[in-house]
């Protein structure tokens, strides 16, 4: 896993990959967003639902942490070991939404998500222990690591996903 030595370098990292990431969908059709292809295993508006509800997931755990109240995790009512019911959570609660629609709200979701990853100190963001709920897991990680391993780490992941839908697609 990539490690950072400031908050900013991982603010950038998440600016440039969420970048490339959006762009794959510029060429993409509308009629074609829920379209499945054999060797992928998300439609387009999939990838960017699960991009979407990780980024609302983190840092509603903070807002709900900040409020004083129980943080559910990952979500409430789903457990470590039930991915899929999360998944199909984030696609369901995405699915209404365009294609542009869902670009916009990821791309307003970055930078919501670098702004609030910049009122940090550097402390919380690289220590364990800076929110309660980044080490309330028995990997106790800091802060960058939930964001590392949810934000930049499957932008760069979906990317290739989405050529490779795209390269499917025109075959």
């Amino acid at each position: 896993m990539k490690e950072y030595t400031s908050k900013q370098e991982l603010i950038d990292e998440i600016k440039s990959a969420s970048s490339g990431f959006v762009k794959e969908f510029v060429n993409v059709r509308e009629d074609d967003k829920d379209l499945r292809m054999d060797g992928v295993d998300r439609t387009p508006q999939e990838m960017i639902a699960y991009q979407l509800g990780w980024m609302n997931l983190i840092r509603g755990w903070d807002s709900d942490e900040q409020a004083g109240k129980p943080i559910a995790m990952p979500a409430p009512g789903i457990k470590w070991n039930q991915m899929g019911e999360l998944y199909s959570s984030f696609y369901k609660h995405y699915s209404q939404y365009s294609l542009m629609e869902l670009c916009e709200m990821f791309t307003t979701e970055v930078d919501s998500l670098t702004k609030w990853l910049d009122g940090f100190s550097e402390d919380e963001v690289f220590k364990s222990g800076g929110r309660k709920w980044a080490s309330s897991t028995s990997s106790n990680w800091p802060i960058w690591k939930w964001v590392h391993i949810n934000t930049v780490a499957p932008f760069s992941t979906f990317k290739s996903k989405i050529r490779k839908w795209k390269k499917l697609h025109a075959v």
